[in-house]
């Protein structure tokens, strides 16, 4: 009959095989930080995917919305802060156009701020034209009608722009902004701002120094313009129907 090995022997396993398991727990706890910072590293957003989230949740809102009052023949709302809140996001764009859209950025800044304080009392963006319609002050300079219809431009500006930056890889960013400014923007400005506006196009960067700007290669920013325009769309159209559905024609 074999004796027990000695008491020591058995401490000494024991020791052994703790150690074992503390390794491999080190082991798999390395890795699943390394698995982690490698998707932080991988969801970093640069801030033209910021507002391609920020709108895609926007449209997910209108539809979700839109279903489920479908058997009440009533449309979507949009909640006016989510709204403010991620147009507030698409300031940045305008910047990185320079010193041409500079009238843009500030114009569509000053209208984004008094919507995200209107938010603060307002629901919906039914709510502000509602009220603007009952008090007759809908294209009132400084009313909040008035700035939606404003704010929806500069979405809309944006989304122009990178329909023609996506329509051709030599059409220049100067070209782009012109052909988008003359679309959206210019037929309801004076004729003084379209002629600076028109002058300042000449500064414009180039698609090149947009892409460092905005911190994409060529194929990331095509990828976010095209889910920008996408989601956007549905958000601009919705804007729209709102005026039109309350006998506002959209031609100011």
């Amino acid at each position: 009959m074999m004796s027990p090995p000695p008491r020591s022997s058995i401490t000494l396993y024991s020791q052994q095989q703790q150690q074992a398991q503390d390794d491999v727990v080190g082991v798999a706890e390395e890795a699943t930080e390394a698995n982690m910072t490698t998707t932080i590293k991988t969801k970093a957003q640069t801030p033209l995917s910021e507002i391609v989230e920020a709108f895609e949740e926007l449209a997910k809102s209108l539809t979700s919305r839109r279903n489920r009052n479908s058997d009440k023949g009533a449309g979507g709302e949009l909640r006016l802060d989510a709204f403010s809140k991620t147009c507030s996001l698409v300031s940045v764009l305008f910047s990185c156009l320079g010193l041409a859209f500079r009238f843009a950025e500030s114009e569509y800044v000053a209208k984004v701020r008094d919507l995200v304080e209107a938010s603060k009392e307002y629901n919906t963006l039914q709510t502000i034209i509602d009220l603007d319609v009952a008090n007759g002050t809908v294209r009132t300079s400084g009313s909040h009608s008035r700035n939606l219809r404003r704010v929806r431009q500069g979405l809309d500006l944006i989304r122009a722009l990178f329909e023609q930056f996506l329509s051709t890889n030599d059409y220049s960013l100067r070209e782009a902004a012109t052909t988008a400014y003359s679309q959206v923007c210019a037929p309801y400005h004076t004729w003084a701002v379209r002629t600076a506006v028109y002058a300042g196009m000449y500064t414009l960067p180039t698609r090149d120094q947009l892409l460092l700007n905005l911190n994409e290669t060529e194929h990331s920013a095509k990828k976010n313009m095209r889910m920008y325009i996408k989601a956007s769309l549905p958000v601009i159209q919705y804007i729209d129907r709102l005026y039109i559905s309350r006998n506002i024609s959209l031609d100011w």
